[in-house]
């Protein structure tokens, strides 16, 4: 069963086969395509191409991140699947990974995340606003491969309700022990949000990978 099989992919920036890099950006629950593009003015980057997957009924796996992973069970693994051909499908039209990113907020953060740990390679980079890896307390995250210096940013509040900062340290810890160059900043007293020094540092990732 793929619940979001068929669902539509939004874009905008330049075209892919016109971009000098791309960015996939993974909306998060109750969102949608759109919402995510909201960020692209501020990146700064119209060399871009930028595409927005879309979830069914705007939610990619129904309980927490930090839930029994059979419980978020099919929507995790078709929101993984989606991921998937979208890297390989660039892949295939020329586009190496290299120059892929992948950016997401909350939700869409914590299913990037789990995509970056489950197929480890040299990407442009992995943004990752109020997210982390995705399992129960406990999980392990013994995936094979290596990010090969990846930039991998990760930024969250301290008292975020839906993300313990335990798990975002915990997750900057999962990228660097599988070779991820991580920055990570926990705001205090953010809400659930993105603020003008994450953009910041997702700017400075995507100026690297057209340099």
């Amino acid at each position: 069963m793929e619940p979001h099989g068929g669902q539509p992919l939004v874009t905008t920036g330049a075209p892919v086969g016109e971009s000098r890099a791309v960015m996939i950006m993974v909306h998060g629950r109750g969102a949608g395509p759109w919402n995510i593009l909201d960020l692209v003015p501020a990146l700064g980057h119209p060399e871009f191409a930028y595409l927005a997957p879309a979830a069914a009924n705007n939610t990619w796996y129904p309980l927490s991140f930090m839930a029994d992973m059979a419980a978020n069970e099919p929507g995790l693994s078709s929101a993984l699947a989606v991921l998937d051909d979208l890297v390989e499908d660039l892949v295939a039209r020329g586009v190496p990974k290299s120059r892929i990113a992948l950016l997401g907020f909350s939700q869409g953060a914590c299913l990037s995340a789990e995509f970056g740990v489950r197929h480890a390679d040299r990407f442009g980079g992995l943004i990752l606003f109020s997210g982390g890896v995705i399992g129960p307390p406990g999980t392990a995250w013994n995936y094979p491969g290596s990010f090969a210096g990846t930039p991998v940013f990760l930024g969250c509040s301290d008292v975020d309700a839906h993300v313990p900062a335990a798990r975002v340290d915990e997750s900057a810890e999962v990228f660097t022990r599988m070779g991820a160059q991580v920055t990570k900043r926990i705001y205090e007293g953010m809400g659930h949000l993105v603020n003008e020094d994450e953009i910041a540092f997702a700017r400075a990732i995507m100026g690297r990978m057209v340099s």
